[in-house]
């Protein structure tokens, strides 16, 4: 199997040349053209309440589609639903953690589940994130371009700006009492140590939430 990330960091798209006997696990809306003898199966991947955790707990699809290559020659274009960028990660046993919503892809055994993410991750979109654990290749994205840092004592980072890292990593949600935001008073941060990668992106969804929610159109109440 061969693949390509075009047109990044913008508006980025994972290509896929596939033969006889390829196989590619995605979200279940990230496909967006395909050729070739491509057999698809749609299912939860572990069942019903497997489909329910990776959808209320760690912001997933409920269906994920399997695309398996029938014959030689197939092509497969997969697509994330917001602008930006994807990264592949090659996995070989390892672990990886992946914020809420941030799954595309995956090849070989790799398998994402949601995790656990303590108290602190009430202010990082949710109570869980999906660890991701297996071989093969694991592609993820998010919104704008996306950074590895390589961490090697402590790295702050605004909360919402995360987009995956390592395990090896500690991290903990603190408040920066300086720095303020517009809407919720003090700004969140998450504080990284020990050595590792982190991913991060260069814009944050619920800026781009906070900054259009003063232009939406609201619907004037008729009292007559």
């Amino acid at each position: 199997m061969q693949h390509a990330i075009e047109h990044r960091p913008s508006y980025s798209l994972l290509n896929l040349s596939m033969d006889a006997g390829d196989r590619v696990l995605s979200d279940s809306g990230a496909m967006a053209w395909m050729a070739g003898p491509l057999e698809v199966k749609t299912s939860t991947r572990g069942g019903v309440l497997q489909g329910l955790k990776r959808k209320l707990l760690a912001g997933e699809s409920f269906f994920q589609n399997e695309y398996v290559a029938a014959g030689d020659g197939c092509e497969l274009a997969l697509a994330p639903g917001s602008a930006g960028d994807l990264v592949e990660y090659p996995m070989t046993g390892q672990e990886l953690f992946l914020e809420r919503g941030a799954f595309l892809a995956s090849t070989g055994s790799v398998v994402c589940d949601s995790k656990w993410d303590g108290l602190k991750g009430l202010f990082n979109q949710g109570l869980f994130i999906l660890r991701c654990s297996g071989t093969g290749t694991l592609f993820f994205h998010a919104y704008g371009d996306i950074q590895s840092v390589d961490v090697d004592g402590e790295y702050v980072i605004d909360n919402g700006y995360a987009v995956a890292w390592e395990p090896s990593l500690q991290y903990s949600l603190t408040r920066a009492r300086k720095i303020r935001s517009f809407l919720f008073g003090d700004q969140l941060l998450l504080r990284f140590s020990g050595r590792g990668r982190v991913w991060v992106q260069s814009r944050s969804p619920q800026s781009l939430a906070n900054f259009v929610h003063p232009f939406r159109r609201v619907q004037r109440k008729n009292n007559g």
